[in-house]
């Protein structure tokens, strides 16, 4: 059975990495509607935790979310598997890419072909702010709701650097939740 998962996500992880144009927040979407919705491996609310560990973590977030699915689904061999699959198309392309870039960065049909692209990417990582800012809506969380605003408001408006506001969501979600399991008595494990 653990050969057929990692087949599967090693497969999964190469498909999803060799058509994520745009930038890693594109593969976002992919993953979930890949290890979610097709293959019900993982529910939606895990998925997002798990995007938020990918994002708020160091590197290329395609491989940082292939990371941590892969981690999940089958422990060090999945994640073995999902980095090779995420890795390999990107290596491919750009290994092409820069042996052409000469006659690529001139060409009429590649800038054509590019400035398509960028409307479609731009498309999907809508759809990604939105899938994760209607989970955080969905718990109708008023503490939630007024860090997601206010995060907006200082990377958007305020221009605070984002690795600020991610070092301090993080330390207030540890606060909320040691305060709220020492109110329940609770042992944080």
């Amino acid at each position: 059975m653990e050969k057929h998962i990692l087949r599967k996500l090693f497969l999964s992880t190469l498909y999803l990495s060799a058509f994520t144009f745009g930038g890693g927040y594109v593969i976002v979407t992919l993953l979930k509607n890949k290890f979610v919705d097709d293959l019900h491996w993982i529910d939606e609310e895990e998925m997002m935790d798990l995007v938020a560990i990918a994002q708020s973590s160091p590197g290329a977030i395609a491989v940082n979310g292939a990371i941590v699915v892969g981690y999940k689904l089958a422990g060090l061999p999945g994640i073995s598997c999902a980095i090779l699959g995420a890795i390999i198309p990107p290596f491919l392309i750009l290994t092409i890419v820069s042996f052409f870039y000469t006659a690529f960065k001139s060409n009429f049909f590649i800038q054509a072909l590019l400035n398509g692209m960028r409307s479609g990417v731009g498309a999907v990582i809508i759809s990604v702010v939105y899938d994760m800012g209607s989970s955080v809506t969905k718990t109708r969380d008023p503490i939630l709701l007024v860090i997601m605003a206010a995060a907006f408001i200082a990377n958007y408006y305020a221009k605070v650097n984002v690795i600020f506001i991610i070092l301090l969501v993080a330390l207030l979600g540890v606060v909320r939740t040691l305060y709220r399991e020492h109110k329940r008595g609770g042992v944080p494990s």
